[in-house]
């Protein structure tokens, strides 16, 4: 269909381009809510196109966790993109007034003066099928560190190949260039007789989605819960610099690490400062860094940059204050098997705050007015806090467990909850 485009290479978005600049295109439709996607939804919004995105799975971008792209989908819904998750799309059609439609469930179609495939990507490997080089189970190239294939003298590089996953140690496709670069290098090395080798691929990765910057590295929860690793998980949500320096602003920084302490993963999103973090914890994971090598890592400050304890220091605060039992944490998705029974949940921001809006079900005590509430509380049952960002309820954590009280915080507070709580707006 002549208004149905794919994204691959600098001459597929010319083409695009020109349909919007020469035929003076009103809408579009993009299918797929991975990184091109989103970045080719950005972009026909900015050059002023109704934009429509379609994602068959209920989020954006599943390189993050859901209430870290939960953010990022806001963040386009702000900016006008109107979004459609858990939908697989049917068909096209050609609507007699012009245009193409897109087929939904339920029959329903969605109109646009152009659509663009944004699916995902596959190897093109089809022509190696009888050269006898082993190609993996989806048909990606088996190279070895030295990145040679199965058939001597000859070497693959690239997002067709698959490598070691740095974080689990497990064969992975991972289609990034900065990688991909590094393996040329590599290969070029071992032609020349230099033996230097490729460690694995570890997915740091970033996108800017209007205002807003994502970033992570390592591993995610879905990838952890799919090879049974266990883990542990905390989010903050510090400032990108000083508070009292013009211009700050919060930031959602979360950290994945084993009981051992190492570094398994970390996701951010934010206005300022997204970048350098989640690349200091992509340098430590590289160098099978923990969580207490955060804390003690010394970063450049001063105010219009950072604040003393940089927010990676936070994290690793956070992450190593759990390992060590000084605090415990729940999480958001934990909520949903509250038993009032078992458990009381206390709200301790303060009472404006939490009029608000507040968790269901949840007792407000603010934190300053705990110690004289304490005959409010069953000290039989587990006592579950948050506050705004977990700060509060860390201080809360903290007084209720010195007076014998068996409690948890709420992991990123009431901020991550309401994050994580977004749903695309219905279509009109």
């Amino acid at each position: 269909h002549p208004l149905l485009y794919t994204v691959r290479n600098v001459i597929d978005i010319d083409r695009v381009k020109e349909q919007v600049e020469q035929h003076a295109s009103r809408s579009a439709i993009v299918v797929g809510g991975g990184f091109i996607g989103v970045e080719m939804a950005e972009n026909l919004r900015e050059a002023g196109l109704d934009v429509t995105l379609v994602e068959g799975n209920a989020q954006l971008l599943t390189p993050f966790d859901p209430e870290l792209a939960a953010a990022l989908a806001q963040e386009m819904e702000h900016h006008g993109v109107k979004l459609v998750f858990s939908e697989r799309v049917q068909g096209f059609t050609s609507p007699a007034q012009g245009g193409i439609g897109v087929k939904l469930g339920q029959n329903r179609v969605l109109e646009a003066d152009m659509v663009i495939l944004a699916i995902g990507v596959t190897p093109d490997t089809a022509f190696l099928q009888s050269t006898g080089i082993h190609l993996g189970a989806r048909g990606h190239i088996i190279v070895n560190e030295a990145m040679q294939t199965s058939v001597p003298h000859i070497y693959a590089v690239g997002d067709a190949v698959e490598i070691r996953d740095l974080v689990l140690g497990v064969s992975a496709a991972i289609p990034l260039a900065g990688p991909a670069n590094k393996q040329g290098r590599i290969a070029a090395d071992q032609i020349a007789g230099i033996p230097s080798t490729y460690k694995g691929t570890q997915g740091t990765s970033i996108i800017k989605v209007f205002g807003l910057t994502g970033a992570s590295t390592g591993s995610n929860e879905k990838t952890l819960q799919r090879h049974n690793i266990r883990y542990q998980s905390v989010i903050v949500h510090p400032s990108s610099h000083a508070s009292y320096y013009p211009g700050a602003s919060s930031m959602t920084l979360k950290l994945l690490f084993a009981e051992d302490g190492r570094i398994l993963g970390a996701q951010a999103v934010g206005y300022e400062g997204v970048d350098k973090r989640i690349d200091d914890i992509a340098v430590a994971i590289r160098f099978g860094g923990t969580v207490m090598d955060l804390t003690e890592l010394e970063l450049s400050y001063a105010p219009p940059y950072s604040s003393a304890k940089d927010p990676v220091n936070i994290a690793g605060y956070a992450a190593d204050n759990i390992l060590a039992g000084r605090a415990a944490v729940f999480t958001y998705t934990e909520l949903q098997g509250y038993d009032p029974k078992q458990s009381i949940l206390v709200d301790v921001r303060s009472r404006i705050e939490h009029d608000n809006g507040h968790i269901p079900g949840s007792l407000s005590i603010p934190v300053d007015e705990l110690r004289d509430r304490l005959n409010e509380l069953d000290t039989q049952k587990e006592i579950l806090v948050y506050c705004q960002v977990g700060l509060r309820g860390y201080t809360a954590s903290r007084i209720l467990s010195q007076h014998g009280y068996m409690v948890k915080n709420l992991s990123g507070g009431y901020k991550t909850y309401k994050q994580a709580a977004f749903r695309p707006a219905p279509l009109v």
